[in-house]
Protein backbone atom coordinates (compact mmCIF):
# COMPACT_ATOMS: atom_id res chain seq x y z
CA UNK A 1 0.00 0.00 0.00
CA UNK A 2 1.55 3.19 -1.16
CA UNK A 3 2.60 5.81 1.52
CA UNK A 4 0.95 8.91 -0.33
CA UNK A 5 -2.60 9.90 -0.08
CA UNK A 6 -2.67 12.43 -3.09
CA UNK A 7 -0.77 12.39 -6.10
CA UNK A 8 -1.37 14.80 -9.06
CA UNK A 9 0.48 14.13 -12.13
CA UNK A 10 1.51 16.37 -15.44
CA UNK A 11 -1.50 18.42 -14.41
CA UNK A 12 -1.82 21.46 -17.14
CA UNK A 13 -4.83 23.95 -17.11
CA UNK A 14 -5.15 26.80 -19.38
CA UNK A 15 -6.95 30.49 -18.94
CA UNK A 16 -7.37 32.58 -21.89
CA UNK A 17 -5.06 30.31 -24.01
CA UNK A 18 -2.55 31.08 -21.27
CA UNK A 19 -0.91 27.76 -19.23
CA UNK A 20 -1.62 28.76 -15.69
CA UNK A 21 -0.24 25.01 -14.66
CA UNK A 22 2.17 23.02 -17.41
CA UNK A 23 3.09 19.55 -16.15
CA UNK A 24 2.78 20.01 -11.92
CA UNK A 25 3.52 17.11 -10.07
CA UNK A 26 2.36 16.80 -6.00
CA UNK A 27 2.72 13.78 -3.91
CA UNK A 28 1.26 13.88 -0.41
CA UNK A 29 2.00 11.33 2.61
CA UNK A 30 -0.78 10.74 4.46
CA UNK A 31 -0.57 12.47 7.92
CA UNK A 32 1.55 15.04 7.05
CA UNK A 33 1.47 18.92 6.69
CA UNK A 34 2.23 19.13 3.13
CA UNK A 35 2.40 22.86 2.28
CA UNK A 36 2.29 25.02 -1.18
CA UNK A 37 4.43 28.03 -2.08
CA UNK A 38 5.11 30.06 -4.84
CA UNK A 39 4.53 33.85 -6.01
CA UNK A 40 1.03 35.27 -6.79
CA UNK A 41 0.11 33.75 -9.67
CA UNK A 42 2.07 30.78 -9.65
CA UNK A 43 -0.96 28.51 -9.96
CA UNK A 44 -1.02 27.07 -6.31
CA UNK A 45 -5.13 27.91 -6.32
CA UNK A 46 -5.20 26.79 -9.24
CA UNK A 47 -3.90 23.47 -8.45
CA UNK A 48 -6.35 22.91 -5.34
CA UNK A 49 -9.40 23.72 -7.12
CA UNK A 50 -8.71 21.52 -9.45
CA UNK A 51 -8.16 18.81 -6.97
CA UNK A 52 -11.46 20.08 -5.28
CA UNK A 53 -13.49 19.76 -8.42
CA UNK A 54 -13.73 23.67 -8.52
CA UNK A 55 -12.45 23.11 -12.09
CA UNK A 56 -14.28 19.95 -13.27
CA UNK A 57 -12.62 17.35 -14.83
CA UNK A 58 -12.08 17.70 -18.84
CA UNK A 59 -11.33 21.32 -18.17
CA UNK A 60 -7.55 20.17 -17.29
CA UNK A 61 -5.08 18.05 -18.69
CA UNK A 62 -3.22 14.71 -15.98
CA UNK A 63 -4.41 12.56 -13.47
CA UNK A 64 -5.75 13.07 -9.99
CA UNK A 65 -4.95 9.67 -7.93
CA UNK A 66 -6.49 10.11 -4.45
CA UNK A 67 -5.96 6.72 -1.98
CA UNK A 68 -4.83 4.68 -5.17
CA UNK A 69 -8.13 5.49 -6.74
CA UNK A 70 -8.20 7.86 -10.15
CA UNK A 71 -10.83 10.44 -9.67
CA UNK A 72 -12.58 12.45 -11.81
CA UNK A 73 -14.17 15.37 -9.83
CA UNK A 74 -17.12 17.30 -11.58
CA UNK A 75 -17.71 19.29 -8.45
CA UNK A 76 -17.37 20.55 -4.81
CA UNK A 77 -19.56 17.74 -3.48
CA UNK A 78 -17.91 14.66 -5.22
CA UNK A 79 -14.93 15.53 -3.38
CA UNK A 80 -16.34 16.60 -0.30
CA UNK A 81 -17.76 12.97 -0.62
CA UNK A 82 -14.24 11.52 -0.81
CA UNK A 83 -13.41 13.71 2.51
CA UNK A 84 -11.45 16.23 0.71
CA UNK A 85 -12.69 19.65 1.55
CA UNK A 86 -11.04 23.16 0.97
CA UNK A 87 -11.13 25.92 2.92
CA UNK A 88 -10.58 29.12 0.58
CA UNK A 89 -9.07 32.51 1.58
CA UNK A 90 -12.61 34.18 1.34
CA UNK A 91 -14.55 32.58 4.25
CA UNK A 92 -17.66 31.08 2.66
CA UNK A 93 -19.79 31.14 6.33
CA UNK A 94 -23.33 32.62 6.16
CA UNK A 95 -22.52 35.78 8.03
CA UNK A 96 -26.47 36.28 9.41
CA UNK A 97 -26.64 32.22 10.52
CA UNK A 98 -25.84 31.22 13.54
CA UNK A 99 -22.53 29.56 14.62
CA UNK A 100 -23.96 25.75 14.66
CA UNK A 101 -25.87 26.72 11.49
CA UNK A 102 -22.71 27.59 9.67
CA UNK A 103 -21.01 24.10 11.08
CA UNK A 104 -23.60 21.92 9.19
CA UNK A 105 -23.89 24.56 5.89
CA UNK A 106 -24.62 22.18 2.87
CA UNK A 107 -24.63 19.43 5.32
CA UNK A 108 -27.86 19.89 7.72
CA UNK A 109 -28.70 16.90 10.09
CA UNK A 110 -32.49 15.96 9.18
CA UNK A 111 -34.30 14.35 10.85
CA UNK A 112 -36.77 13.59 8.12
CA UNK A 113 -36.00 14.67 4.26
CA UNK A 114 -36.24 18.14 4.51
CA UNK A 115 -36.63 18.67 8.49
CA UNK A 116 -33.52 19.65 10.05
CA UNK A 117 -33.03 17.81 13.28
CA UNK A 118 -31.70 20.41 15.82
CA UNK A 119 -31.24 18.69 18.56
CA UNK A 120 -28.83 16.24 17.41
CA UNK A 121 -27.05 19.86 15.19
CA UNK A 122 -26.14 21.73 18.77
CA UNK A 123 -24.95 17.92 19.65
CA UNK A 124 -22.86 17.70 16.84
CA UNK A 125 -22.06 20.93 16.88
CA UNK A 126 -20.66 21.19 20.28
CA UNK A 127 -18.67 17.93 19.50
CA UNK A 128 -16.76 19.11 16.43
CA UNK A 129 -16.07 22.89 18.01
CA UNK A 130 -14.70 21.29 20.75
CA UNK A 131 -11.81 20.34 18.56
CA UNK A 132 -11.34 23.56 17.29
CA UNK A 133 -11.01 25.08 20.95
CA UNK A 134 -14.13 26.45 21.13
CA UNK A 135 -16.15 24.32 23.14
CA UNK A 136 -17.62 27.46 24.72
CA UNK A 137 -18.63 29.46 22.23
CA UNK A 138 -22.57 30.46 21.58
CA UNK A 139 -23.84 27.93 19.01
CA UNK A 140 -26.97 30.28 18.22
CA UNK A 141 -24.98 33.23 18.13
CA UNK A 142 -24.58 34.91 14.57
CA UNK A 143 -20.89 34.48 12.90
CA UNK A 144 -20.74 37.85 12.04
CA UNK A 145 -20.33 38.80 15.99
CA UNK A 146 -17.42 36.78 16.00
CA UNK A 147 -13.55 37.48 15.00
CA UNK A 148 -12.08 36.51 11.87
CA UNK A 149 -9.87 34.17 13.83
CA UNK A 150 -12.85 31.83 15.25
CA UNK A 151 -14.73 32.26 12.10
CA UNK A 152 -11.33 30.38 10.76
CA UNK A 153 -11.73 27.76 13.25
CA UNK A 154 -16.08 27.61 12.23
CA UNK A 155 -14.98 27.13 9.03
CA UNK A 156 -12.18 24.15 9.90
CA UNK A 157 -14.90 22.80 12.19
CA UNK A 158 -17.61 22.44 9.39
CA UNK A 159 -14.62 20.82 7.19
CA UNK A 160 -14.34 17.96 10.49
CA UNK A 161 -18.09 17.92 10.17
CA UNK A 162 -17.86 16.44 6.67
CA UNK A 163 -15.27 13.96 7.82
CA UNK A 164 -12.88 15.07 6.23
CA UNK A 165 -9.42 13.42 5.61
CA UNK A 166 -7.54 15.55 3.69
CA UNK A 167 -7.55 19.46 4.48
CA UNK A 168 -6.93 22.29 2.02
CA UNK A 169 -6.20 25.29 3.50
CA UNK A 170 -5.84 28.68 1.24
CA UNK A 171 -3.87 31.36 3.35
CA UNK A 172 -5.51 30.48 6.47
CA UNK A 173 -3.65 32.90 8.44
CA UNK A 174 -4.11 35.96 6.31
CA UNK A 175 -6.41 37.94 7.91
CA UNK A 176 -4.99 36.64 11.56
CA UNK A 177 -3.14 38.56 14.46
CA UNK A 178 0.28 36.49 15.48
CA UNK A 179 -1.57 35.14 18.25
CA UNK A 180 -4.65 33.82 16.49
CA UNK A 181 -2.50 32.65 13.84
CA UNK A 182 -0.43 30.72 16.58
CA UNK A 183 -3.66 28.94 17.88
CA UNK A 184 -4.82 27.74 14.20
CA UNK A 185 -1.39 26.34 13.41
CA UNK A 186 -1.53 24.89 17.06
CA UNK A 187 -4.63 22.70 15.78
CA UNK A 188 -3.54 21.69 12.49
CA UNK A 189 -0.94 19.94 14.26
CA UNK A 190 -3.27 18.40 16.42
CA UNK A 191 -5.42 17.51 13.58
CA UNK A 192 -2.14 15.53 12.09
CA UNK A 193 -1.92 13.81 15.05
CA UNK A 194 -5.25 12.41 14.75
CA UNK A 195 -4.44 11.37 11.16
CA UNK A 196 -5.92 13.68 8.98
CA UNK A 197 -3.79 14.99 6.13
CA UNK A 198 -3.40 18.85 5.33
CA UNK A 199 -2.40 21.25 2.19
CA UNK A 200 -1.53 24.46 3.14
CA UNK A 201 -0.64 27.19 0.68
CA UNK A 202 0.96 30.54 2.56
CA UNK A 203 2.45 33.21 2.50
CA UNK A 204 3.85 33.32 5.44
CA UNK A 205 7.13 31.35 5.29
CA UNK A 206 8.21 31.36 8.67
CA UNK A 207 4.87 29.65 9.72
CA UNK A 208 5.58 27.00 7.03
CA UNK A 209 9.24 26.55 8.20
CA UNK A 210 7.55 26.07 11.51
CA UNK A 211 4.33 22.99 10.80
CA UNK A 212 5.21 21.68 7.26
CA UNK A 213 7.03 18.19 6.89
CA UNK A 214 7.18 18.72 2.98
CA UNK A 215 7.02 21.98 0.46
CA UNK A 216 6.67 21.75 -2.58
CA UNK A 217 7.74 25.17 -4.65
CA UNK A 218 5.65 26.41 -7.92
CA UNK A 219 7.11 29.02 -10.10
CA UNK A 220 5.49 30.49 -13.51
CA UNK A 221 2.95 27.51 -13.01
CA UNK A 222 5.71 24.63 -12.96
CA UNK A 223 6.66 22.16 -10.35
CA UNK A 224 10.65 23.55 -9.15
CA UNK A 225 11.25 20.69 -6.27
CA UNK A 226 9.71 19.56 -3.12
CA UNK A 227 11.62 20.03 0.47
CA UNK A 228 11.55 17.35 2.86
CA UNK A 229 12.07 18.25 6.73
CA UNK A 230 15.36 16.40 7.59
CA UNK A 231 16.47 15.84 4.72
CA UNK A 232 16.74 19.04 3.16
CA UNK A 233 17.21 22.74 4.28
CA UNK A 234 14.34 24.37 5.05
CA UNK A 235 14.36 28.41 6.20
CA UNK A 236 12.43 31.40 4.22
CA UNK A 237 15.69 32.17 2.51
CA UNK A 238 15.92 28.91 0.94
CA UNK A 239 12.23 28.90 -0.15
CA UNK A 240 12.54 32.33 -1.37
CA UNK A 241 14.70 30.85 -3.54
CA UNK A 242 12.83 28.34 -5.05
CA UNK A 243 9.85 30.28 -5.23
CA UNK A 244 11.99 33.79 -7.25
CA UNK A 245 14.34 31.39 -8.75
CA UNK A 246 17.61 33.87 -6.93
CA UNK A 247 18.13 34.72 -3.54
CA UNK A 248 16.69 38.36 -2.79
CA UNK A 249 18.96 39.73 -0.21
CA UNK A 250 16.97 42.70 0.40
CA UNK A 251 13.19 42.23 1.56
CA UNK A 252 12.45 46.47 1.32
CA UNK A 253 14.39 48.59 -1.50
CA UNK A 254 16.64 51.11 -0.54
CA UNK A 255 14.88 54.69 -0.31
CA UNK A 256 16.23 58.19 0.31
CA UNK A 257 13.58 60.50 2.32
CA UNK A 258 13.34 63.93 0.67
CA UNK A 259 10.29 65.52 2.78
CA UNK A 260 8.69 68.93 1.85
CA UNK A 261 5.99 70.75 3.71
CA UNK A 262 3.31 69.06 5.56
CA UNK A 263 0.71 67.84 2.90
CA UNK A 264 -1.40 65.74 5.20
CA UNK A 265 -2.52 66.86 8.87
CA UNK A 266 -5.12 65.26 11.16
CA UNK A 267 -5.80 67.17 14.72
CA UNK A 268 -8.09 66.06 17.61
CA UNK A 269 -9.90 63.22 15.52
CA UNK A 270 -12.55 61.39 17.69
CA UNK A 271 -15.14 58.38 16.30
CA UNK A 272 -17.59 56.72 17.86
CA UNK A 273 -18.90 53.41 16.73
CA UNK A 274 -21.22 53.58 13.99
CA UNK A 275 -23.99 51.29 15.91
CA UNK A 276 -22.93 52.29 19.61
CA UNK A 277 -22.95 55.83 20.50
CA UNK A 278 -21.48 55.22 23.87
CA UNK A 279 -18.64 53.60 22.55
CA UNK A 280 -15.79 55.70 21.13
CA UNK A 281 -13.66 53.89 18.98
CA UNK A 282 -10.77 57.19 18.14
CA UNK A 283 -9.77 59.83 20.84
CA UNK A 284 -7.92 62.77 20.39
CA UNK A 285 -5.80 61.51 17.67
CA UNK A 286 -3.22 63.97 15.74
CA UNK A 287 -0.65 63.36 13.31
CA UNK A 288 1.04 64.98 10.01
CA UNK A 289 2.54 63.18 6.73
CA UNK A 290 4.81 65.82 4.62
CA UNK A 291 5.53 65.81 1.14
CA UNK A 292 7.66 62.56 0.07
CA UNK A 293 7.13 60.85 3.33
CA UNK A 294 5.98 57.23 4.04
CA UNK A 295 4.33 57.26 7.36
CA UNK A 296 3.65 54.09 9.36
CA UNK A 297 0.78 52.96 11.80
CA UNK A 298 1.51 50.30 13.96
CA UNK A 299 -0.38 48.24 16.32
CA UNK A 300 -2.14 45.46 17.80
CA UNK A 301 -5.50 43.93 16.32
CA UNK A 302 -8.32 45.69 17.17
CA UNK A 303 -6.12 49.24 17.95
CA UNK A 304 -8.45 51.00 15.09
CA UNK A 305 -5.82 51.76 12.63
CA UNK A 306 -8.55 50.88 9.46
CA UNK A 307 -11.50 52.91 12.11
CA UNK A 308 -9.25 55.86 11.56
CA UNK A 309 -8.46 55.80 8.33
CA UNK A 310 -11.71 55.01 6.97
CA UNK A 311 -13.40 57.79 8.91
CA UNK A 312 -10.66 60.14 6.98
CA UNK A 313 -12.08 58.97 3.93
CA UNK A 314 -15.14 60.26 3.79
CA UNK A 315 -16.48 59.16 6.70
CA UNK A 316 -16.71 55.80 5.98
CA UNK A 317 -16.47 54.55 9.62
CA UNK A 318 -18.42 55.81 12.29
CA UNK A 319 -20.38 58.36 13.52
CA UNK A 320 -20.55 62.00 16.00
CA UNK A 321 -17.00 62.37 14.38
CA UNK A 322 -15.11 65.42 15.43
CA UNK A 323 -11.41 66.97 14.37
CA UNK A 324 -9.70 68.95 12.07
CA UNK A 325 -8.61 68.04 8.62
CA UNK A 326 -5.47 70.50 6.83
CA UNK A 327 -4.52 68.98 3.06
CA UNK A 328 -1.99 71.65 1.44
CA UNK A 329 -2.03 73.58 4.76
CA UNK A 330 -5.73 74.37 4.48
CA UNK A 331 -8.16 73.06 6.45
CA UNK A 332 -11.18 71.03 4.48
CA UNK A 333 -14.55 69.50 5.13
CA UNK A 334 -15.07 66.17 3.54
CA UNK A 335 -18.24 64.33 4.53
CA UNK A 336 -18.60 61.80 1.94
CA UNK A 337 -15.96 60.12 -0.04
CA UNK A 338 -16.60 61.67 -3.65
CA UNK A 339 -15.82 65.15 -1.50
CA UNK A 340 -12.16 62.94 -0.22
CA UNK A 341 -11.42 62.31 -4.09
CA UNK A 342 -11.99 65.73 -5.00
CA UNK A 343 -9.50 67.11 -2.54
CA UNK A 344 -6.83 64.23 -3.64
CA UNK A 345 -7.23 62.15 -0.35
CA UNK A 346 -7.30 58.39 -1.17
CA UNK A 347 -7.42 55.22 0.45
CA UNK A 348 -6.58 51.38 -0.72
CA UNK A 349 -8.56 49.37 1.76
CA UNK A 350 -7.20 46.46 3.64
CA UNK A 351 -10.78 44.30 2.03
CA UNK A 352 -9.69 44.48 -1.68
CA UNK A 353 -12.95 41.86 -2.45
CA UNK A 354 -15.47 43.66 -1.12
CA UNK A 355 -14.35 47.31 -1.08
CA UNK A 356 -11.46 47.84 -3.66
CA UNK A 357 -13.11 45.53 -7.14
CA UNK A 358 -15.87 45.05 -9.02
CA UNK A 359 -14.38 41.15 -9.17
CA UNK A 360 -16.86 40.19 -12.43
CA UNK A 361 -15.56 43.41 -14.10
CA UNK A 362 -12.33 43.91 -16.35
CA UNK A 363 -9.00 45.09 -15.65
CA UNK A 364 -9.85 48.47 -17.70
CA UNK A 365 -12.85 49.36 -15.84
CA UNK A 366 -11.39 48.65 -12.36
CA UNK A 367 -8.35 51.04 -12.87
CA UNK A 368 -10.20 53.96 -14.03
CA UNK A 369 -13.54 53.45 -12.04
CA UNK A 370 -12.86 56.41 -9.67
CA UNK A 371 -11.17 58.43 -11.70
CA UNK A 372 -13.96 58.46 -14.27
CA UNK A 373 -15.42 61.20 -13.87
CA UNK A 374 -12.83 63.63 -13.54
CA UNK A 375 -10.52 62.32 -16.04
CA UNK A 376 -12.41 59.97 -18.41
CA UNK A 377 -15.77 61.49 -19.13
CA UNK A 378 -17.05 64.70 -20.54
CA UNK A 379 -20.85 65.56 -19.66
CA UNK A 380 -21.27 61.86 -18.86
CA UNK A 381 -19.83 60.83 -22.48
CA UNK A 382 -17.11 58.28 -21.33
CA UNK A 383 -13.62 58.91 -23.65
CA UNK A 384 -13.25 54.93 -24.27
CA UNK A 385 -9.52 55.90 -25.68
CA UNK A 386 -8.47 57.51 -22.85
CA UNK A 387 -9.57 54.96 -20.41
CA UNK A 388 -8.20 52.28 -22.53
CA UNK A 389 -4.18 54.15 -23.02
CA UNK A 390 -4.28 55.26 -19.12
CA UNK A 391 -5.14 51.10 -18.40
CA UNK A 392 -2.39 50.35 -20.77
CA UNK A 393 0.09 52.65 -19.19
CA UNK A 394 -0.88 51.45 -15.66
CA UNK A 395 -0.58 47.65 -16.14
CA UNK A 396 2.71 48.34 -17.75
CA UNK A 397 4.06 50.80 -15.33
CA UNK A 398 3.14 48.49 -12.29
CA UNK A 399 3.81 45.42 -14.13
CA UNK A 400 0.38 43.75 -13.47
CA UNK A 401 0.41 40.46 -15.20
CA UNK A 402 -2.88 40.00 -17.17
CA UNK A 403 -3.23 38.64 -20.40
CA UNK A 404 -4.67 42.09 -21.40
CA UNK A 405 -6.33 44.94 -19.49
CA UNK A 406 -10.03 43.54 -20.80
CA UNK A 407 -9.15 40.08 -18.35
CA UNK A 408 -11.41 39.86 -15.60
CA UNK A 409 -10.26 40.97 -12.41
CA UNK A 410 -11.25 38.10 -10.34
CA UNK A 411 -9.40 36.03 -12.62
CA UNK A 412 -5.89 37.80 -11.56
CA UNK A 413 -3.74 36.19 -8.62
CA UNK A 414 -4.08 38.06 -5.19
CA UNK A 415 -1.01 40.56 -5.76
CA UNK A 416 -2.24 41.64 -9.30
CA UNK A 417 -5.63 42.34 -7.83
CA UNK A 418 -4.10 44.50 -5.26
CA UNK A 419 -1.75 46.25 -8.03
CA UNK A 420 -5.12 47.20 -9.98
CA UNK A 421 -6.71 48.78 -6.21
CA UNK A 422 -3.11 50.36 -6.72
CA UNK A 423 -3.69 51.84 -10.05
CA UNK A 424 -7.21 52.72 -9.18
CA UNK A 425 -6.14 55.48 -7.08
CA UNK A 426 -2.93 56.38 -8.26
CA UNK A 427 -5.21 57.82 -11.52
CA UNK A 428 -7.11 59.78 -9.36
CA UNK A 429 -4.04 61.47 -9.00
CA UNK A 430 -4.47 62.05 -4.96
CA UNK A 431 -1.82 64.29 -3.20
CA UNK A 432 -2.09 61.43 0.19
CA UNK A 433 -2.75 57.64 -0.38
CA UNK A 434 -3.73 56.03 2.92
CA UNK A 435 -2.80 52.11 2.00
CA UNK A 436 -4.09 49.87 4.67
CA UNK A 437 -2.49 46.25 5.03
CA UNK A 438 -1.28 46.73 1.18
CA UNK A 439 0.31 43.39 1.15
CA UNK A 440 -1.72 41.34 2.86
CA UNK A 441 -1.83 37.26 1.70
CA UNK A 442 0.54 37.81 -1.42
CA UNK A 443 3.67 36.51 -1.80
CA UNK A 444 7.40 38.01 -1.26
CA UNK A 445 7.85 38.95 -4.54
CA UNK A 446 5.11 40.63 -5.38
CA UNK A 447 5.47 42.67 -2.01
CA UNK A 448 8.59 43.90 -3.36
CA UNK A 449 7.30 45.13 -5.79
CA UNK A 450 4.59 47.49 -4.12
CA UNK A 451 7.30 48.62 -2.09
CA UNK A 452 8.75 49.89 -5.10
CA UNK A 453 5.60 51.58 -6.20
CA UNK A 454 5.57 53.21 -2.34
CA UNK A 455 8.77 54.35 -3.42
CA UNK A 456 8.10 55.57 -6.51
CA UNK A 457 4.59 57.88 -5.09
CA UNK A 458 7.39 59.41 -2.33
CA UNK A 459 9.35 60.14 -4.84
CA UNK A 460 7.13 62.14 -6.61
CA UNK A 461 5.96 64.06 -3.74
CA UNK A 462 2.65 62.25 -2.46
CA UNK A 463 2.31 61.55 1.02
CA UNK A 464 1.90 58.35 2.13
CA UNK A 465 0.43 56.65 4.89
CA UNK A 466 1.37 52.70 5.29
CA UNK A 467 -0.98 50.55 8.10
CA UNK A 468 0.23 47.61 8.38
CA UNK A 469 0.52 44.59 11.18
CA UNK A 470 3.90 43.31 10.00
CA UNK A 471 6.11 45.38 12.53
CA UNK A 472 8.71 44.15 9.80
CA UNK A 473 7.33 46.05 7.11
CA UNK A 474 6.08 48.93 8.61
CA UNK A 475 10.11 49.32 9.59
CA UNK A 476 11.20 48.40 6.08
CA UNK A 477 8.84 50.63 3.90
CA UNK A 478 8.23 53.70 6.37
CA UNK A 479 10.47 57.06 7.58
CA UNK A 480 8.35 57.72 10.38
CA UNK A 481 5.80 55.42 12.32
CA UNK A 482 2.58 55.86 14.98
CA UNK A 483 2.22 53.56 17.28
CA UNK A 484 -1.45 53.03 18.31
CA UNK A 485 -3.36 51.66 20.86
CA UNK A 486 -7.02 51.51 22.20
CA UNK A 487 -8.04 54.35 19.57
CA UNK A 488 -5.11 56.19 20.64
CA UNK A 489 -1.61 56.92 19.41
CA UNK A 490 0.92 55.38 21.89
CA UNK A 491 3.91 56.78 20.60
CA UNK A 492 5.75 58.24 17.35
CA UNK A 493 9.43 56.59 16.53
CA UNK A 494 11.96 57.60 13.53
CA UNK A 495 12.75 54.88 11.18
CA UNK A 496 16.03 54.75 12.67
CA UNK A 497 15.15 54.25 15.85
CA UNK A 498 12.04 51.68 15.60
CA UNK A 499 13.21 47.92 16.30
CA UNK A 500 10.00 45.87 17.26
CA UNK A 501 11.23 45.62 20.72
CA UNK A 502 10.70 49.73 20.96
CA UNK A 503 7.29 49.24 19.07
CA UNK A 504 5.68 46.87 21.49
CA UNK A 505 7.53 49.14 24.67
CA UNK A 506 4.96 51.73 23.13
CA UNK A 507 1.92 49.78 23.35
CA UNK A 508 3.04 47.88 26.67
CA UNK A 509 3.81 51.27 28.16
CA UNK A 510 0.55 53.19 27.46
CA UNK A 511 -1.46 50.17 28.48
CA UNK A 512 -1.41 51.52 31.90
CA UNK A 513 -3.04 54.71 30.82
CA UNK A 514 -6.54 55.54 31.30
CA UNK A 515 -8.81 54.77 27.73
Amino acid sequence: MSGYILEMNHITKEFYGVKALEDVNIRVKRGEIHALCGENGAGKSTLMNILSGVYPYGSYNGDVIYKENTCQFHNIKQSEAKGIVIIHQELALSPCLSVAENVFLGNEQQWIKGVVDWTRTHKKAREVLQKVGLEHEDLNAPVNRLGVGKQQLIEIARAMAKQVELLILDEPTAALNDEESKRLLGILLDLKKHGITCIMISHKLNEISEVADSITVIRDGKTIETLKKGTDEISEDRIIKGMVGRELKNRYPERICKTGNKIFEVENWNVWHPEDLKRQVIRDISFYVRAGEVVGFAGLMGAGRTELAMSLFGRSYGQKITGVIRINGKQVLIRNVQEAINHKLAYVSEDRKNYGLILNDSVRANMTLAALPRFFSKKGIVDKNREILAAEEYKKKINVKAASINQTVSSLSGGNQQKVVLAKWMLTQPDVLILDEPTRGIDIGAKYEIYCVINDLAKAGKAVIVISSELLEVMGTCDRIYVMREGRIAGELSQKEATQEKIMKCIMADSGKEA
